[in-house]
């Protein structure tokens, strides 16, 4: 009826790309922040300016990770080592957290004047769930969780949200660490084998293999079901409702 086993009883959700259309939106808010970036470092040390790739730099360094940890995975890639900083410092300052507040203020500036739409689909899913009395959580790197859930309108549908947040408080290492998942499940009473994982990133379906969960569902909306799989998709669809409908890739 789901288009999981039977045994599964609790349904842990990531949000951006996977509950809500926000994940173009987040990989063009990085996009924006980090060509700003390194169009000063190209002035700076007279080198070349090259940009950052919404899709491929998005998907390897960024996608699914906590905002900080995605900033200092893409500016290792390029071999650029800046100060930490801390929370008191302006967006843009040169450090990894001036970098990432920018990046914030940026996304949360596009979600204001763009709006957020829900996956179809996947609405669909939840309220199926619902009906059928079964727990689920919303599991998001993003301190912003709660502000995207109501602005698409969904907030009220979820049991539990463990979100950027939440792990900062709980000291919760972030995904591909499955400390996150693990932590709703429990807030669910739910062993993690019981327990399925639904995720459009690599760092997420990583984060689910890891902590060891009885499925996890890779939501392929850009064309990567083999590196789903690979990371620990066991089961990949194009949309939720296609587990409604008993189909899977």
């Amino acid at each position: 009826m789901l288009g999981l086993p039977d045994d599964i009883r609790a349904f842990l959700f990531d949000l951006d790309g996977v509950l809500t259309q926000t994940a173009k939106v987040h990989a063009a808010a990085w996009k924006d922040t980090f060509d700003a970036f390194l169009r000063a470092e190209a002035a700076r040390t007279g080198g070349e300016f090259v940009p950052f790739d919404a899709i491929a730099d998005y998907d390897t360094y960024v996608d699914g990770r906590p905002r900080l940890d995605g900033t200092r995975a893409f500016l290792e890639s390029r071999g650029i080592a800046l100060p930490e900083g801390t929370d008191a410092d302006p967006a843009g300052t040169r450090t990894v957290h001036g970098i990432s507040l920018a990046k914030n203020d940026t996304v949360l500036r596009m979600i204001r004047e763009q709006g957020v739409q829900p996956y179809e689909g996947s609405v669909a899913y939840v309220h199926r769930l619902r009906e059928l009395g079964l727990p689920s959580a919303v599991v998001s790197s993003s301190a912003n969780c709660r502000d995207v859930l109501r602005a698409a309108g969904i907030e009220d549908l979820f049991d539990v949200i463990v979100d950027g947040l939440v792990a900062k408080r709980e000291g919760l290492p972030g995904k591909p660490a499955p400390d996150t998942y693990l932590a709703a499940a429990r807030a669910l009473g739910v062993e993690p084998a019981r327990a399925a994982v639904f995720e459009d990133a690599l760092a997420g379906v990583a984060s689910g293999r890891a902590g060891g969960f009885g499925a996890v569902v890779g939501v392929d909306r850009v064309g990567q079901a083999a590196e789903l799989r690979r990371d620990g998709a066991t089961v990949v669809v194009t949309d939720l409702a296609d587990l409604l409908e008993g189909g899977s890739a």
